[in-house]
């Protein structure tokens, strides 16, 4: 099991019922949810990895169960990921999307590989 597919579903659900169009791609050993071709949030092993505003990145590391995002030991600014405690229950749950929805707009795009 590379993710943890209870989550992915859980995601699944939530997007859904938020009428948010997404793609899936599975990359980084895990699953990424793309929307508008950004990518928003997603699932590394059994963690919810969110992209998140940089701005409110401190506030929400604050959590107890969120740590700043380092999958390639370098910090990245806009990214959090969260332990399976943190987004047990619903309302944890439902915080860390709507974080990743709020931010989305913002996002930039990667640049297409050619």
């Amino acid at each position: 099991m590379a993710y943890d597919e209870h989550l992915a579903e859980r995601i699944r659900q939530s997007l859904t019922r938020h009428k948010t169009p997404f793609e899936e791609k599975k990359m980084m050993g895990g699953l990424c949810f793309m929307v508008d071709d950004k990518m928003c949030l997603g699932v590394m092993k059994n963690e919810l990895m969110a992209r998140i505003d940089p701005e409110i990145v401190p506030e929400a590391l604050k959590r107890k169960e969120a740590h700043p995002m380092d999958f390639t030991g370098k910090r990245m600014k806009s990214f959090a990921t969260v332990k399976p405690e943190g987004v047990d229950l619903e309302t944890d749950f439902e915080y860390w999307i709507q974080l990743c929805l709020d931010f989305n707009p913002k996002a930039k795009s990667s640049k297409k590989k050619k």
